[in-house]
């Protein structure tokens, strides 16, 4: 404590490297060295006014309600608890491991009225001192201040030697101030902007635990052991075959009623495991299974007639020169078809063992639905593609390069493109009376090469006379006619002899295989048309080829300037395209349904007729008679409709007007090579075939008459030699 009369000495703060002294903030002072500058002894609390007791008597408001001196003399107790009366008491949550809700036991029951996150830390706390030794060392040198503040005396030394020492000590002390800041104002940090400060902080989310149990039952055991003998034997058979007899007797017993209840149940089993047989047999996984065990069995079952189409070779060729069979192979029919005409039959050209089938009616009279078969020789006895249409499908022919695309030909003259790599049974593109279509049925439809822009493109030929190019855009189809077939004279004349430009009726067309710009077309009238497709007015040449509607005609498939051409006038005909006047005649008897070259040779061709004969013709061999006729229907009256050899096999298929397709193989004569001699060059493919065929041509041609060309049909029947057979 200061004495009385002695001036009180202040501690001065010391100076550091030559600067202003540190002063603190009223906020940084204790709370007594604040209230220690008030003295109570300062406070003057006698000068107060004496007051009387009137104006001591309290005031009260009007409105305060008048309670009696026992009401005031009641006391009313009230107790304080740390329970919340807001707070819910059945808050129930579910339990992962007890598997149900449960109540919670324990509710919070703190209620906070006021909270305020503050950024202060005491600077005598463990916090406080490590952070002011990591921003620079400013608590060591006050902590060193607060240690001297309390070394220095309060009071002022009474004499001068006291003033002396305290000199010499501040002095010395002063000067090791002002070593040490040097050193620690070198290792300084710089502060940090501690109002921008932000604390955060993130904490996972802990899944709960879930616990999975499962009861298996424990298989059942049994241990048992008997003696067998033969009387033992002899007792159990006598024991089954009376119980058998006792559940027959039941049985007879039981009423109608129940045995139609039994009925009914085991025909909605029998439904439901069909459903399920049904779903498998539509999965993608198990579609590819039963396709190859179906092939399998059916390949068992026909194996006889697969070892014929791939080893059999008829022996009795070698002793009979120009005379060949046909071996039938495998039946393909369906049951929805019996009542259609095959009225098309299409080879797939990347898939040797794959054609598809037309259906519809040629009885204009009774038209139905059609149907849309794709088969494989693999599978006989069911198809691999189904297609119904609401209309009768009347022709068909699969794209050269994408053996997935299919166009197709109807009979109210429609046409569409099928993808048959599609789960969906509907055409990807088709032609309607907006876009188009034809008016009457179309009867052939072709691809052909891809236009310049890539796009696909088909063309179709119909009876209303149009032959129409067909280009896939996108999804649409865009149609450009070709040629409008006109005939030469009108047979229609009005009162003022105006004649009217009468529509020839499209029946067939094909186009040349090394020229594709150039086409050939048979009509109704039976007449033959040379067209372009670059000229669409008029056409390059025509031919009075036929007395009625010709059924086929077919580009050879070697040679670029010879085609035949087959009608119901009975006849097929080979025909040069600088000639007027057929090559070769032969009459057949029965109208002749198709017509086709073979594949694998310039000379041979086959044709169908309508009485169910197929005869096959090799010029190189006889050029007049057949070397294969052969009935190969099943009934009578029952007409071949259409042909179609295979690219690769000596297969060749026809179809006739009662749903059937039936597969034939060529014996070796049909399908023999000439005999080469000794010493000969032998030569082969497309220019040796051509080369042979030019041979026989050139023995029916006459050198000398080229002006054939230039001379009218009916003049012409005498210039150039003409072989007809019957």
């Amino acid at each position: 404590m200061p004495t009385k009369g002695v001036v009180e000495k202040k501690p001065v703060p010391p100076v550091i490297n030559g600067s202003v002294p540190l002063q603190r903030r009223t906020s940084q002072l204790s709370r007594n060295s604040m209230m220690g500058n008030f003295r109570d002894d300062e406070q003057d609390f006698g000068n107060m006014p004496d007051l009387s007791e009137d104006a001591l008597r309290p005031v009260r408001p009007d409105d305060q309600l008048k309670l009696t001196e026992a009401e005031l003399n009641e006391e009313h107790t009230r107790i304080l608890t740390t329970r919340n009366p807001q707070a819910a008491e059945n808050i129930v949550r579910y339990s992962y491991k007890d598997r149900m809700y449960k109540p919670i036991p324990h509710v919070d029951q703190l209620a906070i009225h006021f909270q305020l996150d503050g950024n202060l830390i005491l600077r005598d706390s463990d916090e406080g001192r490590r952070q002011l030794v990591r921003d620079g060392g400013e608590y060591l040198i006050e902590d060193d201040e607060e240690e001297e503040d309390e070394e220095i005396p309060t009071t002022v030394a009474t004499t001068e030697l006291d003033e002396e020492v305290t000199s010499k000590d501040a002095e010395e002390e002063d000067e090791d101030r002002s070593v040490k800041p040097s050193a620690t104002t070198t290792k300084t940090k710089k502060l940090t902007n501690q109002f921008n400060f932000s604390e955060r902080a993130s904490q996972t989310y802990n899944h709960p635990c879930r616990d999975r149990e499962t009861f298996v039952e424990q298989t059942p055991r049994a241990v048992f052991s008997d003696n067998v003998s033969q009387w033992a034997i002899f007792d159990a058979y006598n024991e089954d075959y009376d119980l058998q007899q006792k559940t027959k007797e039941k049985e007879n017993k039981k009423t109608l009623t129940k045995k139609d209840e039994e009925k009914k149940k085991k025909f909605v089993t029998t439904d439901l495991s069909g459903d399920d047989m049904a779903k498998f047999a539509r999965s993608k996984a198990a579609s590819i299974s039963l396709k190859i065990i179906e092939r399998m069995i059916n390949q068992n079952t026909f194996d006889d007639i697969a070892q014929d189409f791939k080893y059999w070779e008829d022996a009795a060729d070698e002793y009979r020169e120009q005379e060949g069979s046909l071996l039938p192979l495998w039946s393909f029919h369906y049951e929805l078809t019996k009542k259609l005409a095959c009225t098309y039959l299409a080879w797939n050209y990347q898939y040797s063992d794959m054609f598809a089938v037309a259906f519809g009616s040629y009885d204009f009279l009774k038209q139905s639905h059609g149907m849309l078969l794709i088969y494989s020789l693999k599978n006989p006895s069911f198809p691999e593609y189904v297609y119904q249409t609401e209309i009768g499908v009347m022709c068909l022919d699969f794209h050269h390069t994408h053996s997935n695309l299919l166009c197709c030909g109807f009979y109210d003259g429609s046409v569409a493109v099928y993808n048959i790599a599609d789960d969906h049974k509907r055409p990807k593109c088709q032609s309607t009376a907006r876009n188009g279509k034809h008016t009457d049925p179309v009867w052939q439809v072709r691809w052909q090469k891809d236009d310049l822009d890539g796009n696909f493109n088909f063309y179709s030929v119909s009876s209303d006379g149009r032959v129409v190019c067909w280009t896939i855009v996108k999804s649409d189809l865009m149609y450009n006619d070709i040629v409008q077939l006109k005939l030469d004279k009108s047979s229609v004349e009005t009162e003022e002899a105006l004649p009217l430009a009468s529509l020839g009726c499209g029946t067939c067309f094909d186009f040349n295989k090394q020229q594709d710009y150039l086409f050939i077309v048979g009509t109704e009238e039976g007449k033959i048309h040379k067209c372009s497709k670059s000229y669409n007015n008029q056409f390059l040449d025509t031919f009075d080829a036929h007395h009625m509607a010709v059924y086929a005609v077919r580009w050879n498939c070697f040679h670029p300037k010879i085609f035949i051409s087959c009608s119901a006038d009975w006849t097929v005909k080979i025909w040069d395209i600088d000639y007027k006047v057929p090559l070769f005649v032969y009459d057949l008897g029965s109208a002749v349904g198709d017509v086709a070259w073979a594949p694998y040779s310039s000379t041979v061709f086959a044709a169908c007729t309508a009485d169910g004969k197929i005869f096959v013709f090799d010029l190189n061999i006889n050029k007049y008679d057949a070397l294969a006729e052969q009935v190969v229907v099943q009934k009578k009256r029952t007409k071949l409709t259409h042909i179609s050899f295979n690219q690769k096999h000596p297969v060749l298929l026809a179809g006739d007007d009662r749903g059937n397709v039936m597969s034939l193989k060529l014996s070796p004569n049909l399908r023999k090579k000439p005999k080469i001699k000794k010493g000969q060059d032998v030569t082969e493919g497309p220019e040796a075939e051509s080369v042979k065929l030019d041979k026989i041509l050139a023995l029916i041609r006459d050198p000398d008459d080229a002006k054939s060309k230039a001379i009218p049909p009916q003049q012409q029947i005498s210039a150039t030699p003409i072989l007809t057979t019957s």
